[in-house]
């Protein structure tokens, strides 16, 4: 009885697993259908929102070129025409010259849109470059954005100075519109320089004084020899080795927006054999150094001026001091030394007068009873300011008028701490020269110009300078042993070149030297005197209108020969 309900017990298992497993297989179908059910559903949907996307595109396309086509009114123009019977030449014409005009006017409006869309692209270029380097610094740099902060590569780099090679004119000679326009060469040997511009010296040759030129053109012939002294390429017959002494001559100029180029000569194998060698130094692109604001409403100047007797000149200076620094600027100071009594009333009188009239207070002036010395006046005039905030000092002369554009450079171009600024001013020729003793003679405002024959840039003189009071008092200031004018400015500008503070030293545009009489006295030595009246002769007129005062005899006989010939031609 056992054995048979346990055969009848696995029979009933054996009927309730079976349903069991068919159900499952079901279920497996059905779930598959579905899935390929889904499947096709997905694909259909995404090839209706492909077309979809498409027929957009299309339609996005076709509305931009309709809306970036140039507006044209040609056909209509021409239908009026026609209508009108305007077929002449004249007409069609027109008509070009009106669509021509239509379609500049837009070719500018896109490079106008091109130039912003590119300085825009360049400030989000300079700002994402800060934000990876922010975040590099940090150590957060997201992964994948290491690429963007990797500086240009050397094929770049080639590719940019095979630009500049081809601009420049090395390898064949461009079109120029004049013998202006011609950039000469400078030419070079071991030990010696021939240049056109002379500079400071006046010598047409002279050693390069300024380090970095030496090693420049020192640089450059260490090149040519490694070269020359190179590895041999195969197949080449031995050379012999190259030295400087083998060095003839080389010339080099510079293209500022190209670069520089030099070619180098040296001896051959044979007398009438040479090896000529040409080298390229590119110049890279404009890169942005600085772009801050600048304000300069409460920098105070304080103009120094030491004096000894002069009271018309300094009239003169007092004049144009109103005129710019009261009724035009307000923001500056002056502060006259003056040296001695005679004179002195007058000078006080003057000032007096200025502060009465206009209820400017801004003055200071300081008496010593000594021997005239310019850098000693310089030197208390400065030290003399007891106000707290640190001063912009202007150093100035008596005889030197300037205008309101050379007071902004003077605050733009000195920063304590970091540079002074030295400019050039232009030093004028003897009015009376000039205009040919004219009549009226000629007022200051009418000789301010800046031309060759009006004056020359006093390039050698150091006088005029502004600096802040703290890198004036750090540097040493002046040297107290000098007397007299000269040398002690000299002596200040190079404290500074041997600094670490930049040296501003330009033209200045708005700084004149006004004539006056150069007086060479005669208690001076045969070399000094001479050298007096060298100074005398460069500042009285030009070369070529001093040429027409030592040659005047000859021109007016010739004068007299041609009128002799003219008046023999008419009675012909």
């Amino acid at each position: 009885m056992s054995v048979g309900s346990e055969d009848d017990g696995k029979d009933d298992l054996y009927k309730l697993k079976a349903p069991t497993v068919l159900q499952r297989c079901a279920v497996l179908t059905l779930m598959c259908s579905e899935s390929a059910m889904l499947r096709r559903w997905l694909l259909a949907l995404v090839a209706r929102v492909g077309v979809i996307a498409l027929v957009v595109c299309c339609c996005l396309s076709l509305l931009y070129l309709l809306a970036c086509k140039p507006q044209s009114s040609y056909s209509h123009e021409q239908a009026q025409v026609w209508a009108g019977g305007a077929t002449s030449k004249e007409g069609y014409l027109a008509l070009l010259q009106e669509s021509e005009d239509t379609h500049r006017h837009y070719i500018n409006s896109l490079s106008k849109q091109i130039a912003q869309l590119k300085e825009a692209l360049q400030m989000r270029t300079q700002q994402l470059q800060e934000s990876l380097e922010k975040a590099r610094a940090k150590g957060v740099l997201p992964m994948g954005l290491e690429g963007l902060h990797r500086p240009q590569t050397h094929t770049d780099l080639q590719e940019f100075f095979k630009a500049q090679l081809s601009r420049a004119e090395v390898q064949s000679g461009e079109k120029l519109p004049s013998e202006y326009a011609v950039i000469p060469y400078e030419s070079f040997t071991l030990h010696r320089v021939y240049q056109l511009e002379m500079g400071l010296t006046r010598h047409p040759e002279e050693r390069p004084v300024r380090k970095d030129r030496r090693d420049e053109l020192t640089g450059t012939l260490e090149i040519a020899l490694q070269v020359l002294n190179g590895p041999r390429k195969h197949g080449e017959r031995r050379r012999r080795s190259y030295s400087p002494s083998d060095f003839i001559e080389g010339l080099t100029r510079t293209e500022r927006d190209k670069g520089t180029v030099y070619e180098l000569m040296f001896k051959g194998e044979r007398p009438q054999d040479f090896r000529q060698l040409v080298f390229f130094r590119p110049f890279g692109p404009v890169v942005r150094v600085k772009n801050e604001r600048v304000d300069t409403r409460h920098m105070l100047i304080n103009i120094i001026v030491p004096l000894s007797r002069r009271a018309d000149t300094f009239r003169q200076f007092i004049n144009n001091f109103r005129k710019v620094c009261i009724q035009q600027e307000g923001k500056t100071h002056l502060t006259v030394v003056y040296f001695g009594r005679d004179q002195i009333d007058e000078v006080k009188a003057i000032m007096d007068q200025t502060s009465r009239e206009t209820q400017f207070r801004n003055f200071t002036l300081i008496q010593l009873n000594e021997e005239f010395s310019r850098g000693r006046g310089l030197e208390v005039g400065a030290r003399a300011w007891r106000r707290s905030h640190n001063v912009l000092l202007f150093f100035c002369d008596v005889d030197i008028h300037f205008t309101l554009d050379f007071l902004t450079s003077c605050r733009l171009n000195a920063e304590p701490g970091k540079k002074v600024f030295y400019p050039v001013l232009f030093s004028q020729y003897n009015p009376s020269l000039i205009d040919n003793n004219q009549s009226p003679f000629p007022s200051i405002q009418q000789q301010l110009v800046i031309m060759k024959d009006a004056g020359f840039w006093r390039d050698f003189g150091f006088g005029m300078t502004c600096q802040y009071r703290s890198d004036f008092i750090n540097i040493g200031g002046f040297d107290r042993n000098t007397k007299g004018w000269g040398l002690e400015d000299v002596h200040l500008y190079r404290k500074y070149l041997h600094s670490k503070l930049m040296v501003i030293r330009s033209p200045s545009r708005s700084l004149f030297h006004l004539w006056h009489e150069k007086q060479c006295a005669d208690e001076l030595q045969p070399d000094k005197y001479k050298m007096c009246m060298q100074t005398k002769a460069m500042s009285e007129a030009s070369h070529g209108h001093l040429g027409e005062l030592f040659f005047t005899q000859e021109i007016q006989e010739h004068m007299e020969r041609q009128k002799l010939l003219n008046d023999s031609s008419h009675l012909r």
